[in-house]
């Protein structure tokens, strides 16, 4: 994977910058929001069962073959989540899902690129889904703080052998500008946004939202139009670090999601 940033052909492909738009702000639709008041605050109101014997219980941010990104309820911590899924079946777990999991006897704690790493014993099983404010308050408390590069490091990639296990390796990050979606020339989905004052340029590995830009038949999305490819306006995007490519991890996003 190349670092678009230093090739001119990826930046005329994705189009200049007056295409990124704004973050949008849930609060000035007031009439979306007006409808949906009332399932909000039954859904709120609503109470999970008990948390399973010897488990731990997450609010799940992201689903992938590798690993699931959640916020573990009982501590506040992100934290990816080593799965062993069933043979066969597909990693179908949705973001604001919640679910009760057991960590493995051996957590696997030693991937110093990615410190929030933890296998998990069995598949977790899930419980109920968040919505409104307590998801909202979750989601505020772990956004990522604004610092100079996203990460710990500037750039796309960075060679495995240079972690120590002193950055984070998943970021929750709302966009200062965009986010921009589009499809480059080798036909990867990638993502343009503003964070703060850094322009990022990342691969994007959410099946939703590769499954939007497709379906539209457009090579670019953003502002309305993407919200409406997606379904909801995009307000966070979850940044994770890659397993090592040829020596290398990568920053990818891996979640792009509404605000709840």
């Amino acid at each position: 994977m190349s670092d678009p940033a230093s090739s001119s052909d990826d930046l005329s492909s994705a189009g200049p910058a007056d295409d990124m738009t704004a973050p949008v702000d849930l609060a000035s639709a007031p009439v979306a929001a007006n409808a949906q008041h009332s399932k909000r605050r039954a859904g709120a109101r609503r109470r999970l069962p008990p948390v399973t014997t010897g488990a731990r219980r997450f609010l799940v941010l992201a689903c992938r073959p590798d690993d699931t990104v959640a916020v573990d309820l009982g501590t506040g911590a992100v934290t990816r989540l080593r799965v062993p899924w069933s043979e066969g079946r597909e990693p179908d777990l949705a973001p604001f899902e919640v679910v009760d999991a057991t960590l493995s006897d051996d957590p696997e704690r030693d991937d110093l690129a990615q410190p929030e790493a933890v296998s998990v014993a069995f598949e977790p099983r899930r419980v109920g889904t968040l919505s409104g404010r307590r998801a909202r308050r979750i989601m505020r408390q772990v956004v990522a703080p604004v610092e100079r590069h996203l990460l710990g490091f500037p750039g796309t990639s960075a060679p495995y052998w240079e972690f120590r296990g002193m950055h984070p390796s998943v970021a929750i990050v709302v966009p200062s500008r965009g986010p921009l979606l589009f499809r480059r020339r080798d036909q990867s989905v990638w993502i343009r946004f503003g964070w703060p004052r850094s322009d990022n340029w990342l691969a994007v590995e959410d099946r939703r939202a590769v499954a939007a830009l497709w379906t539209a038949r457009r090579d670019r999305l953003s502002g309305k139009d993407l919200a409406g490819a997606l379904g909801y306006r995009p307000y966070f995007l979850v940044v994770a670090l890659s397993r090592p490519v040829a020596g290398h991890c990568y920053k990818t996003v891996v979640a792009i999601l509404p605000r709840p």
